[in-house]
């Protein structure tokens, strides 16, 4: 043996690995179970060599289409087989850098352990990526509590006695004000029930008897909705979806005694984009023509970053259109305040279904809220946080830039979410990869309605708007670790 190898320190040694790790990515010497699949026979065998240590950390794997050339395969089969064991935690990915194995693989020589031996559990998430919440350390606490000492101060001492179902008086009339200024709602404080949110006031229409089913709704929207209407006996149809939102052509068309129909039109939940202007109006003139109604989640139509603000349907026919609204993404879930626009028939079913007293918004809470927008607090609140969440977004976007341009984000001139498109056939895995990068997020199937039609493009809905500011940055980092690789061997 050469005298330079016999005392090599172990530095020279350890680069000696490196060495050999960029040598054994350029021809992996796989063997093949002649059983089975290929796909399967493939993952087995990369699972062993990184197991038996053969492939070490670090190790860099061959381009897809070197390793199916050299072991016959179909690039697709070595690309699905990849990103199943970057989702397993055996290999990483990463733009510019290829595919390797990973530093938390197994060590060589392990010990024996059973065929049968469990899965190890997914690590605990340590970046929450899922939409629907806003960064809660950014509750305006000092704004909050100078409005509930002005408004507590200023109560009459009726307001302390058993509530008014409609809700208070105050807070009815500085959201008819607030909404007619920021989102063109057209209405009068006689108008304004006030609620606990949007599921509160789906429970109060369906459940308490105001409206019937079925109602058309679009064909992604939030599984929990659809739960609920289910539970009222309310079936559900869907509608498709493309770059313009619902395609509510397809109304005129629905049988079965559909007279009514759920939009997100500012901005569609989840695939984001606002609502065509001829489609808004094609579904106020079809509720004007069956007699029926358009229900408007307005979720987070505050927030729009790239484009002008879109102005509520309701003000094309307030008679035909049931405005729905909630400071749940503008303030803060735990508010519990929401509230309902309604045709004036409708009025008095709702109180009916409520009951005779308040249970389920406070009163503290509502006269906060009143001063809250009459003072302009709420304002200055939602320009700042379109700042932060644009700010959110414009990082998001720069990492995916940077870190994985074949990825699209869409949905993000506005919200608090975007969708990332993925390569065909990639999503559970990448969902399963980013489980175990520590990510808690939501792949599109998710929200995709059992009985939708319309073809289905894998992506992720990634929300920007609740890991804190001093995690974020690695927040990102972890998604894009977890996100399939691109390049002239996948298919798309």
């Amino acid at each position: 043996m050469p005298e330079s190898e016999v005392n090599s320190p172990v530095g020279s040694r350890a680069g000696s690995w490196a060495e050999a790790a960029e040598r054994i990515g350029a021809d992996l010497h796989l063997e093949l179970s002649r059983t089975g699949s290929r796909r399967a026979a493939l993952l087995t065998a990369l699972r062993d060599a990184v197991r038996g240590g053969r492939l070490a950390p670090g190790t860099r794997l061959p381009p897809y289409r070197s390793l199916a050339a050299d072991l016959g395969l179909a690039r697709n089969t070595v690309a699905d087989a990849y990103a199943e064991l970057v989702a397993e935690g055996w290999l990483t990915a990463r733009q510019g850098s290829g595919t390797r194995v990973a530093e938390r693989a197994a060590p060589a020589n392990p010990p024996r352990v059973p065929k049968k031996s469990p899965a190890l559990p997914a690590p605990a998430p340590r970046h929450d990526l899922r939409q629907g919440t806003p960064d809660a350390s950014s509750f305006p606490r000092a704004a909050w509590l100078t409005s509930a000492r002005r408004a507590l101060n200023a109560a009459p001492n009726e307001a302390f006695g058993p509530g008014d179902p409609q809700g208070r008086i105050e807070l009815r009339t500085a959201l008819a004000a607030y909404l007619a200024r920021a989102r063109g709602v057209y209405t009068d404080p006689e108008r304004v029930v006030v609620c606990s949110g949007f599921a509160h006031a789906l429970r109060l229409l369906f459940g308490g008897g105001v409206l019937r089913g079925p109602l058309a709704v679009e064909s992604y929207g939030l599984g929990f909705h659809r739960s609920l209407l289910q539970a009222a006996g309310v079936r559900t149809v869907p509608l498709g979806l493309d770059e313009d939102g619902a395609r509510t052509e397809e109304l005129a068309s629905l049988t079965g005694g559909v007279r009514a129909v759920l939009l997100t039109p500012a901005h569609q939940f989840p695939t984001g984009g606002p609502l065509h202007p001829a489609r808004r109006a094609a579904a106020v003139d079809w509720a004007r023509g069956r007699g029926g109604l358009v229900l408007e989640d307005d979720y987070d139509g505050e927030f729009r970053y790239d484009r002008e603000p879109v102005g509520a349907v309701q003000g094309l026919d307030p008679a035909r259109v049931l405005y729905l609204g909630s400071v749940s993404k503008s303030l803060s879930p735990a508010v519990r305040l929401g509230w309902m626009v309604l045709p004036e028939h409708l009025v008095e079913p709702v109180l009916t279904a409520k009951g005779e007293r308040e249970a389920w918004a406070s009163v503290l809470d509502q006269l906060t809220l009143a001063d809250f927008l009459a003072s302009g607090a709420y304002d200055r609140h939602v320009r700042h946080m379109r700042q932060r969440y644009r700010r959110r977004r414009d990082r998001l976007v720069a990492a995916l830039a940077d870190r994985a341009p074949h990825i699209q984000p869409t949905g993000i001139a506005a919200g608090l979410h975007a969708v990332l498109r993925l390569p065909p056939g990639t999503e559970a895995s990448t969902v399963k990869a980013a489980t175990w990068q520590g990510i808690a997020l939501d792949g599109l199937a998710a929200f995709r309605h059992p009985s939708a039609t319309m073809p289905h493009r894998d992506g992720l809905v990634v929300g920007y708007a609740t890991p804190p500011d001093h995690a974020y940055g690695a927040a990102l980092e972890a998604l894009c670790r977890a996100l399939p690789p691109g390049g002239p061997d996948r298919a798309t």
